[in-house]
């Protein structure tokens, strides 16, 4: 990206179709990612990504594979377009006679993963409270006396509430907390998206540099496509520990016999003492298998020029 030019608008409009059009093809496996790395030994109700997928739709019927979808592609445009285009605007201006040493294009990558958590943080908040709220529902039949977060007894006869909205979800976050309140797991949301964009960029740019046609002609789409996709797999794979803290600070309702946490270091503990190291693993398949093709298709819809096609009819 660094060696072509493109206009900011272009750029925005390039990250936000390619999160839409990713967003959409991944969410499924998303959900089984959230799901598998929330719970915890003793209330394992999904043993694998497909598992949990057909438990899923089992239980909660086709489209229950995309609660939280409607927050996701709503903020995810915003956070993909901020990601592309802060990466390469500290590319451009780190580059001296368009060429990056290593050091620069990691430098380039962390000043865009600390950009985008402005609207990432807010987003998984809000996104992993709506795709969580199956497994809980699912653990509240199976213990129908260890209701640790309903405020009230629900008479028998009578219908349970349904899932919150992200909606109500944010008004009651922001009555209680104010605007901090969407921005618990901040630390860790920095914590997994700086060394992430650290990785990701600078091992796409050096793979994407390997498919070039010639030494000045741009890669194919293809390469583009692939060398996004095994960037995006190795850095998900890479950060995936802390993925699952901050999956775990960022879910207010829990099982009545699972864990909380007060903070980065809390969660730690607990995992590893009563989870073991493994625990740190959980999901990380899913995440690969989310991060690739999503990366992948950023690419190629930025490379391909879209936003400069879409602008061109304005």
């Amino acid at each position: 990206m660094a060696d072509k030019q493109i206009s900011l608008p272009a750029k925005l409009i390039n990250g936000g179709v390619a999160g839409l059009i990713g967003v959409t093809c991944v969410f499924p496996i998303d959900l089984a990612k959230t799901r598998l790395q929330n719970q915890q030994n003793g209330s394992r109700l999904y043993t694998s990504m497909s598992d949990c997928l057909i438990k899923t739709i089992r239980s909660e019927g086709y489209f229950g594979m995309y609660r939280g979808a409607a927050v996701n592609l709503t903020l995810v445009t915003p956070e993909k377009a901020i990601k592309l285009a802060a990466n390469d605007f500290f590319r451009h201006h780190l580059s001296k006679d368009g060429k990056l040493t290593l050091v620069k294009e990691m430098l380039a990558g962390c000043g865009a993963g600390t950009c985008q958590v402005i609207v990432t943080t807010p987003m998984e908040m809000l996104k992993i409270q709506l795709q969580d709220a199956g497994r809980i529902g699912k653990r509240n039949q199976i213990r129908p006396a260890q209701r640790k977060l309903m405020p009230q007894t629900v008479a028998p006869g009578t219908v349970e509430p349904k899932s919150p909205t992200a909606m109500q979800i944010s008004r009651e976050l922001f009555r209680e907390k104010g605007i901090a309140g969407l921005y618990k797991g901040l630390g860790a949301t920095l914590l997994r998206d700086v060394p992430f964009s650290i990785i990701y960029f600078p091992l796409f740019a050096n793979l994407n540099n390997l498919g070039k046609r010639g030494a000045e002609g741009p890669a194919p789409f293809y390469v583009s496509f692939l060398s996004g996709c095994a960037a995006g797999s190795t850095a998900a794979v890479a950060v995936n520990p802390v993925d699952v803290i901050k999956t775990r600070l960022q879910s207010l309702n829990r099982g009545s016999t699972e864990d909380t946490y007060s903070g980065v270091t809390d969660c730690i503990r607990k995992i590893l003492r009563n989870e073991g190291p493994a625990a740190f693993l959980k999901g990380a398949y899913c995440r690969a298998l989310v991060i690739a093709p999503l990366f992948g298709i950023a690419q190629v819809v930025y490379f391909l020029g879209v936003g400069e096609y879409i602008l061109s009819f304005l």
